[in-house]
């Protein structure tokens, strides 16, 4: 195993119909499933998910950029869906990565900066042949 830098914990109780909470209690929420639910209020593993992925991609992106020394402004959006699967009648989730980007030289530049940080990000090497994963770029000024 790698070198731990520090561990992050939270514990579900009753699936997606039920209730997570961090260990330091920032995070605690109802969980509803939308899929069956569209009348209670709450989240779920696909939000959680998606707020997570986006600030691990857009970090990893600033990292990359930096390292380049090409300095940048960004905003990163990930759109997680819940899918059926039709490999074993389960379920599967899929991500788009939108990024937003101001200080780029070109379209082009601005679309290898967002495959480096893919290559560079913890979410997507922990995703990376697991989940289809599509990447959208959109250069800014």
């Amino acid at each position: 195993m790698s070198e731990v830098i520090f561990t992050s914990s939270a514990t579900a109780q009753n699936g997606r119909d039920g209730h997570v909470k961090s260990s330091d209690g920032l995070i605690d929420l109802d969980l509803v499933n939308p899929a069956t639910n569209k009348e209670d209020k709450g989240s779920n593993p696909e939000q959680l998910f998606a707020a997570a992925y986006s600030a691990c991609f857009d970090g990893a992106l600033n990292l990359v950029a930096s390292q380049q020394k090409k300095k940048i402004e960004s905003e990163t959006t990930a759109d997680v869906s819940f899918c059926k699967d039709p490999s074993d009648d389960g379920f599967k989730i899929a991500a788009t990565i939108h990024v937003k980007m101001k200080g780029a030289d070109s379209e082009e530049e601005a679309q290898q900066l967002v495959k480096d940080a893919h290559q560079a990000c913890p979410y997507s090497k922990a995703t990376r042949g697991n989940i289809d994963v599509t990447l959208e770029t959109e250069k800014v000024d």
